[in-house]
């Protein structure tokens, strides 16, 4: 007998419900209630939300479980209680990208409706790329490798043979278990990895785990990118390479994101799109005249004349046009 029946009662369904009758009780409340369906009217809005976190408690067997046993307090402090899911992700995972209740989805049932979020995306790695002045100066392509993961092409990242992976019963799935503690008048819930499946949702007989993955599913690949590090170039920029970052099965390909950032220079420091150098100049050419050979980021020789007479104090700057960086417009 359950403790409580408030989230059968918000699905219009019975306690001995199955999943099949939940998920028709929770399509048909949340297409009706729907804020996009009914704007501007709160009460419908507060009873979306209270159909999606009775759904989303029920619907999964150890939170309705706890809930059957214990009502909604033995649910606080976890995963079923207020830090659930937010009611439109839930109404998207339900039935966004072409889930069990239509071909494409319910992206454009209601106007403005939510868009289709599309699974979730890999990590994006990022690296330095460190170049020097005269790289910034002319131009530079670099060829940089680097290691990610990618779908084993054995398995085609199934992880084992085809039928012999199977989810794990223990944890549905999930790789975590939820366990309780009574502690005096209190219960404690806790998570903790699935021991049945070390973590991993599935269970895969070792004589059945690829060879080449082990049954990772992923394998590590060296890639070897062209960064084109363009004339001008500021320390700070991004050059980014959409989906040539990890794989893994079920999200997209990451992407990898390499930021340029300037060496130190020997003779010359940069300021926005000048360069500068400092000369150090005897006395008596300050004073009578003469010339500074500067060696420029290219290899030319620039020559700079101080007339005779001409007010030469520490600190003061004169500017060579020809010694300018090239400009960039990123």
């Amino acid at each position: 007998m359950v403790k409580e029946t408030t989230f059968y009662d918000a699905l219009g369904v019975s306690p001995s419900a199955t999943d099949q009758e939940l998920k028709k009780a929770y399509k048909t409340g949340a297409l009706k209630f729907h804020p996009d369906k009914n704007r501007g009217n709160p009460d419908a809005e507060a009873k979306f939300k209270e159909i999606s976190h009775a759904y989303e408690v029920l619907s999964d067997s150890q939170k309705r479980a706890i809930y059957d046993q214990y009502g909604e307090a033995g649910l606080e402090g976890g995963a079923g209680g207020g830090g659930g899911m937010a009611a439109e992700d839930l109404f998207a995972q339900f039935f966004g990208g072409g889930g069990a209740f239509g071909g494409g989805g319910l992206g454009g049932m209601f106007a403005g409706g939510m868009p289709n979020r599309g699974p979730p995306k890999a990590r994006t790695i990022h690296h330095t790329h460190k170049v020097s002045l005269e790289d910034i100066y002319k131009g530079k392509v670099s060829k940089l490798a680097l290691q990610r993961s990618i779908i084993c092409t054995k398995c085609e990242g199934r992880g084992g043979k085809d039928g012999a992976v199977r989810r794990c019963s223990g944890c549905d799935g999930q790789g975590m278990k939820t366990m309780m503690r009574q502690m005096g008048p209190m219960i404690q819930r806790f998570q903790t990895v699935c021991p049945d499946c070390n973590g991993e949702g599935e269970i895969i007989k070792e004589k059945d785990r690829c060879k080449a993955c082990g049954g990772k599913k992923t394998v590590v690949d060296r890639k070897v990118l062209h960064v084109h590090v363009d004339r001008g170039v500021r320390s700070g920029t991004k050059v980014e390479f959409r989906g040539e970052g990890d794989q893994a099965p079920g999200v997209q390909a990451g992407d990898v994101v390499f930021e340029i950032e300037q060496k130190p220079h020997p003779r010359f420091t940069r300021k926005e799109d000048d360069l500068l150098y400092r000369a150090d100049i005897e006395l008596v050419t300050a004073l009578a005249g003469g010339t500074i050979y500067i060696e420029h980021l290219d290899d030319r020789w620039l020559t700079v004349e101080i007339q005779p007479g001409e007010a030469i104090a520490p600190g003061k700057y004169t500017h060579q046009p020809l010694i300018s960086q090239p400009r960039t417009h990123c």
